[in-house]
């Protein structure tokens, strides 16, 4: 499972509906994150690369206000 700011995002579901495991992100948001790093929101979590992990952990750390970091 892919560690995104601490959270185990499921890494069979698509990186869309993953990405609202993290409490405070919902589908609006996880689209613009993903928009943002210009990564495919069908492609499954388990495909993120480490740079791309590292990326969304930077996005969420500096851009977002996450509950729970």
């Amino acid at each position: 499972m892919p560690r995104v700011i601490g959270i185990d995002i499921p890494d069979n579901k698509r990186l869309e509906v993953s990405l609202t495991y993290i409490y405070g992100v919902g589908r609006k948001l996880s689209n613009e994150i993903i928009a943002k790093l210009n990564l495919d929101p069908n492609m499954r979590a388990h495909k993120l690369t480490g740079d791309d992990v590292a990326r969304l952990n930077g996005i969420l750390q500096t851009d977002y206000i996450v509950k729970g970091i």
